[in-house]
Formats: structure tokens, C-alpha cells, sequence
């Protein structure tokens, strides 16, 4: 082949390579330069340097005499000495340094060492309280400090970047997040951090917990379980009656802008009303508070993104495969379970995913009103100014909702339909 000059070539960037051309007649081939994936990455990078600074710059953990006291706060180097910071600094240099590097098995190298360090950084807590909670202090404990939850975060997010760049399935990436949690509950369940306040305070109330973990998951689920069956009903009244769609869209919007504060305290009044009329009611607990105001205004919330969800998903089904399946002599419910509803799925479950994260956070809330669940632990912790209290409450929150978005979402990749092959 004959190299001409590089000005005669036009450049093309095309998916996962770049590509030269010659301008001079389209029956030249192409010469492939390069692959994309020997790029600099400019993410990753970014994300390491930033931890690198904060980490150094941050207090790494607090030392408290007691539950109230305000504690001593301690850097990188104070906190785990030498080797710690040593080990830290290496890590966040050499995922800088992978990451620019023309290596084809880079991103296979970082993900490596980024999972490594997520699931041992509860071990630098460890050598943290080691060397500096007093002896002979019952009450004393360790906290943990804005410089570790700025590596925590930073490394998350190098995570997120490399699982996005390998393209990993969702198998794998939940399996990868079940290893790290796994070895970070080992880790927590262990002597070495039983002074640490977030472990002291479950150790404190560990049936509160369970209880707790308990109505969370029934406020959140059973409300959307019951929002998707009305959500469902609703969208094939729009499909079936053009007339219905506006209004129904305008009341499920409506209730979607109201605060979520403002709907728990409505319902206060007109459900104490019920209960004292109706002493039946009473016995099943439903009252002005508790479960039953929290329950009604998760559903409320949850109407608007499942009934669109799936009146758009019902709707847009191409009406080619309808016809299709007609002329296959298939009856309207055949073609509704065999070919509408099978290729709606996929948006619906997006529907319900979305619907559930938001569930999940706003049961948080529903504590306000006597509903239970982890805000219970959130609101007590603020009203007490004890942060870790707080934390008890708001990372399994936080955990919960994470595991429902990769639940749902591996569960709308399964339902997507995939092109016969001859």
C-alpha cells in the first residue's frame, strides 16, 4: 500500500477506532491507527488527583471520649501512620497513572485495584483505632472523618467509570458489588472496629434495626406493588379511551408536585376521622400516623412515573407487529400477552425501578409520622446531634436503593427482546 501524505488524508472518528482516509477515490483502503480504548482518560485521572488532595487536606477520622463530647479529628498521616498514608498515596498515583497509560489491559488493571482498595478500606479504620483510641476508656470511640468518605466517593466513582468502560454485564457488576459489601461487613463484624460509633450504635438497638430494615421494605414495596397495579389499570383505560388520558395524567401530575410533607399532614385529618367513626379501623391500625398516611402518600407519589411509563410503553408498539400478528389469525388478548405487553416490559420495569428508588428514599421521611422504618433512626440521630446515629439510618437507605436500581435494571435488560438469528 502507498503512505501518502498525511495532509492528503481526511481524519473519522468511528465507535472504538479512528480511521484515515484517502480523499482521492473511495476504493482506497483504510488505515487503522489506533484503537480508542489506548486513549488518555481524562475521568479517572481527575477523580484520583482530587481524592489524593482530600485525603491529605481532611480529617480521616475523629477520636471522642464519650457519645456527646466532640472528638480530637486526625489527617492521613496521624490516623494510620507512615505505611497507611504510603499505601493510600500509592493507590490513588497508580490509578492516575494506569489510566494515561497506552495499555490495552489497563482498565482491567484499574478495575483490579480499585475493587482491592473499596474492599479493604474499612481495614484502614482498624489500624486508625489501634493506635489511637485510649486504654482504659469503656466510652471512648472512633468516628469516622470526611477525608475517608471523600476516598470512599472518589473510588465509587472510579469504579462506576471502569465498569462503564469495560462494559461489563449486570451480573458481574452486581457480583462485584455483593464481594466488596461482603468483605465490608466481615470487616465491620469484626473486634478490631466493635469502638467505632457507627458499630457501637447498631450494637446499641440491633432489634430496632431489624425492625426497622423490616417496615422500610414493606412502607416501599408494598406501595409500589399496589401503585403498579393501579398504574397498569389506569394506562389501559388511557389506551382504550382517548378521552380519559388527559385527566388522568393532570391528577397523577398533581399529586406528583404536591410536597411530600404536605400530603403526610393531610392525610392526618381525614384518617383520624375515619378511624374514630369506623373502630374497626383501629384494630386494623390505620389512624391519623403510622403506617397507613405513609402508605397512601407513597402510592400517590409513585402513580406518576409507572402510569406514563407504561401508557408510553403499551402505546408505541409498532403497529406493523400488531398487523403481523393479526394476520396470524391472533385474537386482541393473544396479541395483548404475545406481543404488546412482551415488548412493553422493558419500559414498565424502567417505570417501576424509578418508582422504587424514589419509594425507598421518601419512607425515610414517612418517620415524621410515626410510620418506623430507618428515617426513624435519622431523625433521632439529628434531634440528639449524634452524626453516626444518623449514618445508622442513612446508609442502609442508601444501600437499599442501590440494590434495587441493579435488581431492576439487570431485570429490564433480561426482558429486552433480542433479533432472531438465521
Amino acid at each position: 500500500m502507498a503512505w501518502w501524505p498525511f495532509k492528503a488524508y481526511r481524519l473519522r472518528k468511528l465507535p472504538g477506532t479512528i480511521w484515515i482516509h484517502c480523499p482521492r477515490t473511495e476504493d482506497l483502503p483504510s488505515i487503522k491507527l489506533f484503537s480508542s480504548r489506548l486513549l488518555p482518560n481524562r475521568v479517572i485521572p481527575a477523580l484520583g488527583l482530587l481524592a489524593l488532595v482530600l485525603v491529605w487536606i481532611l480529617d480521616f477520622g475523629t477520636i471522642q471520649p464519650n457519645r456527646i463530647v466532640p472528638g480530637t479529628g486526625h489527617g492521613l498521616l496521624s490516623a494510620v501512620g507512615w505505611w497507611g498514608a504510603a499505601v493510600v498515596s500509592l493507590v490513588l498515583v497508580v490509578t492516575v497513572l494506569l489510566s494515561i497509560m497506552p495499555l490495552r489491559i489497563r482498565f482491567i488493571l484499574l478495575l483490579g485495584v480499585v475493587a482491592l482498595s473499596l474492599a479493604m478500606l474499612p481495614a484502614l479504620l482498624d489500624v486508625f483505632a489501634t493506635r489511637h483510641l485510649p486504654e482504659g476508656s469503656p466510652y471512648a470511640r472512633s468516628s469516622v472523618g470526611p477525608g475517608f468518605w471523600s476516598l470512599l466517593f472518589f473510588l465509587s466513582l472510579m469504579l462506576i467509570e471502569i465498569l462503564g468502560r469495560l462494559r461489563t454485564r449486570r451480573g458481574i457488576q452486581l457480583l462485584l458489588l455483593l464481594l466488596i459489601a461482603g468483605s465490608w461487613l466481615t470487616l465491620l463484624m469484626s473486634d478490631g472496629l466493635e469502638s467505632l460509633s457507627l458499630v457501637r450504635e447498631f450494637n446499641a438497638r440491633p432489634d430496632k434495626f431489624a425492625q426497622a430494615l423490616w417496615t422500610h421494605l414493606a412502607l416501599a414495596f408494598g406501595a409500589v406493588a399496589i401503585s403498579a397495579c393501579l398504574a397498569f389499570a389506569l394506562a389501559l383505560k388511557m389506551i382504550r379511551s382517548a378521552a380519559w388520558q388527559r385527566p388522568i395524567l393532570g391528577i397523577v401530575s398533581f399529586l406528583q408536585t404536591i410536597p411530600s410533607l404536605a400530603v403526610f399532614g393531610l392525610l392526618i385529618a381525614p384518617l383520624s376521622a375515619l378511624s374514630a367513626a369506623f373502630p374497626l379501623l383501629q384494630e386494623m391500625g390505620i389512624r391519623g400516623i403510622g403506617w397507613a398516611p405513609a402508605m397512601l402518600a407513597l402510592i400517590a407519589y409513585s402513580l406518576l412515573p409507572m402510569v406514563r411509563n407504561t401508557f408510553v410503553a403499551l402505546s408505541e408498539v409498532p403497529e406493523s407487529l400488531v398487523d403481523a400478528g393479526r394476520g396470524m389469525g391472533m385474537t386482541e388478548r393473544q396479541l395483548f400477552f404475545q406481543v404488546k405487553l412482551p415488548l412493553a416490559l422493558p419500559v414498565i420495569i424502567e417505570g417501576v425501578r424509578i418508582t422504587t428508588i424514589q419509594a425507598i428514599g421518601l419512607t425515610a421521611v414517612a418517620a415524621l409520622i410515626g410510620a418506623g422504618g430507618f428515617g426513624g433512626f435519622i431523625f433521632q440521630g439529628l434531634g440528639q446531634a449524634a452524626m453516626d446515629l444518623v449514618l445508622l439510618g442513612a446508609l442502609p437507605t442508601i444501600a437499599l436503593a442501590l440494590v434495587a436500581d441493579a435488581l431492576f435494571s439487570m431485570l429490564a435488560t433480561a426482558l429486552k427482546p433480542t433479533p432472531a438469528t438465521a
